[in-house]
């Protein structure tokens, strides 16, 4: 993670000596969206601290994270599809969920379909784009998300 933010500091700073103007306007507008999701971001933390006080570790590991790994796919798989969450939110949520017991492959099902497949946006999209594409891009991306969480499971070996 370290490396991360070096690699971003050292990119910042190129482009403020290739364009101080344009990175000081860049840099404020992504301060301006981080304030903007700060509010939304905390609140949902604390729903889920809440939830993670209130629910048993036991029984997140039960359905999520037990030996069952398919079992544990197809519920992340369906609470990521009727789930509307902006992604700065649910990376630290997925690595809370990992600290829990819960397994890659689970979790990779839950991220997957949370950002790629959207019933609850299915009205508003098909509205834009038509029903045919609405209904042919959810199917894709629930099948993206199946293949991905597949793959995560294989290669953490919760899957022979």
């Amino acid at each position: 993670m370290i490396f991360l933010y070096i690699l971003t500091l050292v990119a910042v700073l190129i482009s403020f000596l290739i364009n101080a103007k344009k990175t000081k306007k860049a840099v404020i507008m992504g301060v301006k969206k981080l304030w903007k999701i700060t509010p939304a971001f905390i609140a949902i933390i604390i729903v889920v601290s809440i939830v993670l006080y209130l629910v048993p570790k036991e029984m997140i590991v039960h359905y999520l994270g037990g030996s069952n790994t398919y079992f544990g796919m197809i519920l992340a798989l369906i609470i990521g599809t009727i789930t509307v969450l902006p992604g700065p939110i649910v990376y630290p949520l997925c690595g809370i969920l990992l600290e829990q017991g819960v397994s890659y492959g689970v979790i990779a099902a839950f991220s997957v379909s949370l950002m790629l497949v959207g019933v609850l946006s299915f009205p508003v999209e098909s509205a834009y784009f038509g029903k045919k594409f609405a209904v042919l891009r959810n199917l894709t991306s629930l099948f993206i998300a199946v293949v991905v969480a597949l793959v995560f499971a294989f290669l953490n070996g919760r899957l022979s």
